[in-house]
């Protein structure tokens, strides 16, 4: 009788061979002309200005996180809400409801604490804040 680790190591080492051997041999076999044309910033056909380093808001990086985080609880509260009715049937209401509740209760918790802290506050340009002055006037 085989040992089933044996295949999940081979399987593994091929995993790890195949990619390692095609970058080496890429590495060897690649011509090496090194230009300043090379080493340039690609933008799209045009030539670059300014620094290649652009700050960007924090605040887009915070709406993408929280929008992470909702979008999983409704992918975990769909299947409940299907099976609903059949666990309630099966099981009672007290056991199906009460730890939904406490997940949701949790997640209200912590957009209340996102929405204090100001994380879905979004956050304006000053050039923004001086349109709206000028158009006022």
């Amino acid at each position: 009788m085989s040992n089933p680790w044996i295949a999940i190591g081979a399987l593994a080492l091929v995993a790890v061979v195949i990619p390692v051997s095609m970058l080496t041999m890429s590495r060897l076999l690649r011509p090496s002309v090194p230009e300043q044309g090379k080493r340039a910033v690609y933008e799209s056909g045009e030539v670059p200005t300014g620094d290649t380093r652009i700050r960007f808001n924090i605040q887009y990086y915070m709406v993408a996180l929280l929008f992470v985080v909702f979008d999983i609880e409704t992918v975990l509260i769909f299947p409940w809400t299907v099976i609903y009715r059949d666990a309630v049937a099966n099981v009672g209401l007290a056991r199906v409801l009460l730890p939904m509740l406490a997940f949701i209760g949790v997640l209200v918790v912590a957009l209340a604490w996102a929405w204090r802290n100001g994380a879905v506050r979004w956050v304006r340009s000053p050039r923004t804040t001086a349109q709206r002055v000028d158009r006022k006037s």
